[in-house]
């Protein structure tokens, strides 16, 4: 009789202990930095970036032209605002398109710098060994030749080195190996234009903060100096101060517009002296496409227009002669321009300021009593211009355009209309109180940007580095070349000598089997070239 063991129960496993907090924050964090730094991520980022691009170009934007902005609200009331509230007329100064940028330039960085390094290590390192099977490979063969495989072998290495591969020489399992490896460009050229992109970013994100630009409207006889109180337009980075703007002033001597037989614009010339404040200045020309460079600084040509003259006489005896004020154009075909002249000078109290609202025509024609223009070469300048008088609120605190009235005054009774009239050059009108408004002629201004952007250089060199590295990236082919000896069975009669296996692996475009047969017919003719020549034995008598 037998008396069984009470069975023993072993107690459960305890669960495993949960992670604490700080581990799996950092757990998630380092989940989302390998989202981010992967090369899909980038390549998405940089779609993105591409797509936000798109608006900034379909719709003007304020750091390029405020007239046009000014205008879309005029066309688009009611869609405007919307589009500015998304700041869609300020497309590269957005939040949305700052994150997009950021992030983009944050995976490039967790992407490239690892691959930078990876690749450095394989600079460094040998061809990897010979794969166990050659045969295997897409593009292998074997050769026979009568030298012992060491000398063999000596060939090959020669004729790859002459063609500029890497070589290591090993003792693999079935007998002497070679690893030929080149092409270490290709990978190259894809990190310099991967770096590039970055360095181009970094060009670009510099510019964009220690860089400004201005634009004003100058008509000849007139200057500017490189001061952010004189533009009519400018934007700044956030690490520019007033102070670190270059010292320079810009005179306008003469403008020159040229058009085609059919009325295009050919081009666009500027006579300017420039300098420092208080120096004489140098004289150049300047274009479209031929700004002023000094030092990082550039001064351009964007438009042009007409300043009309006028001459004004109140009944006093006071006047203002010559005056011009820049009309701007409602009409690139034609050149019809408006603008206002605002004289409160010669009133003799607020209530009783004077100003003038026009429309000027480079080649006027009157057709059922309006003004326009058939043409933009100054043939025959008219001018239809609408007098006010009344108070024009300039002392009002309140900011308004020196290009056209307040239209708020005039809803208001404040200005009144009291006079208008065509005019060409020479002729004159009066308005009911005596005063004399004569159109005596016109100059021509120029629409002027002074850019500084310190970046340029900067993303210049990107650039061109971007460019070679995908040339680099194209062109190049990552090429790998195995060679294997094994001597040949010396039972057999007439055999001897060795049998050389080759493979070979090409990352790359093209076709690698005709680059392959060409390579084994060189190794081919070396080795008979290399090969013992045959002894001659005599024969018996």
């Amino acid at each position: 009789m037998s008396i069984e063991a009470p069975p023993r129960w072993s107690a459960a496993a305890p669960p495993p202990a949960r992670p604490s907090l700080g581990r799996r924050l950092a757990g998630r964090l380092l989940q989302w930095w390998r989202r981010l730094t992967a090369m899909r991520t980038a390549i998405v980022l940089l779609f993105l970036l591409a797509l936000a691009a798109v608006p900034g170009s379909l719709l003007p934007q304020r750091s390029l032209s405020q007239n046009n902005v000014r205008q879309y609200f005029s066309d688009h009331p009611t869609l405007a605002p919307v589009l500015d509230r998304l700041y869609l007329f300020d497309v590269f100064g957005s939040p949305w398109f700052a994150a997009v940028y950021l992030l983009l330039f944050v995976s490039l960085i967790g992407c490239v710098l690892p691959r930078a390094l990876e690749h450095y290590r394989s600079l460094r390192a040998a061809p990897p060994p010979a794969p166990r099977n050659l045969l295997r490979l897409p593009d292998a063969g074997e050769l026979t030749t009568p030298l012992p495989g060491p000398q063999a072998l000596d060939v090959v290495e020669e004729e790859l080195r002459v063609r500029r591969f890497r070589v290591a020489r090993r003792d693999g399992r079935t007998g002497p190996e070679l690893s030929a490896e080149k092409g270490y460009l290709k990978e190259t050229g894809n990190l310099v234009f991967h770096l590039s992109l970055v360095a181009l970013l970094l060009g670009l994100a510099g510019g964009k903060l220690w860089g400004y630009e201005g634009s004003i409207l100058v008509t000849e006889g007139q200057g500017f100096c490189n001061s952010f109180q004189q533009y009519d337009t400018y934007s700044s980075g956030a690490l520019v101060d007033s102070g670190d703007l270059s010292p320079l002033c810009v005179d306008l001597d003469d403008f020159r517009a040229e058009y085609e037989e059919n009325l295009t614009a050919a081009s666009f010339t500027a006579d300017i002296r420039y300098g420092a404040p208080g120096e004489e200045g140098r004289s150049t020309t300047i274009g479209v496409n031929e700004p002023l460079r000094l030092d990082g600084d550039r001064v351009y040509v964007t438009g042009h227009g007409f300043s009309p003259t006028f001459s004004v006489t109140r009944p006093d005896g006071t006047s203002l002669d010559d005056v011009s004020v820049p009309f701007l154009p409602s009409d690139q075909a034609t050149m019809a321009s408006q603008g206002a002249l605002k004289v409160p000078d010669l009133g003799a109290d607020g209530d009783d300021q004077l100003a003038l609202e026009g429309f000027f025509a480079p080649t006027g024609v009157v057709q059922g009593g309006i003004l326009t223009s058939v043409d933009p070469r100054p043939l025959a300048p008219q001018v239809a211009v609408v007098a006010y008088q009344g108070y024009l609120g300039l002392d009002s605190g309140i900011p308004q355009s020196v290009y056209s009235l307040d239209s708020a005054q005039i809803d208001r009774g404040r200005l009144t209309e009291v006079g208008s009239a065509n005019l060409a050059v020479g002729e004159s009108t009066t308005l009911p109180d005596g005063t004399t408004i004569a159109f005596t002629g016109y100059r021509e201004f120029a629409a002027l940007q002074y850019s500084h952007d310190p970046g340029q250089v900067w993303v210049l060199g990107a650039s061109i580095a971007l460019l070679t590295g995908l040339l680099g990236m194209l062109l190049l082919r990552r090429e790998r070349v195995f060679a294997r000896v094994s001597t040949r069975d010396p039972a057999v009669p007439g055999d001897g000598g060795s049998v050389l296996t080759l493979a070979s692996l090409t990352r790359g475009s093209g076709e690698n089997a005709p680059r392959f047969a060409a390579l084994t017919d060189d190794l081919g003719a070396a080795l008979r070239a290399r090969a013992p020549e045959p002894e001659d034995h005599p024969r018996d008598s």
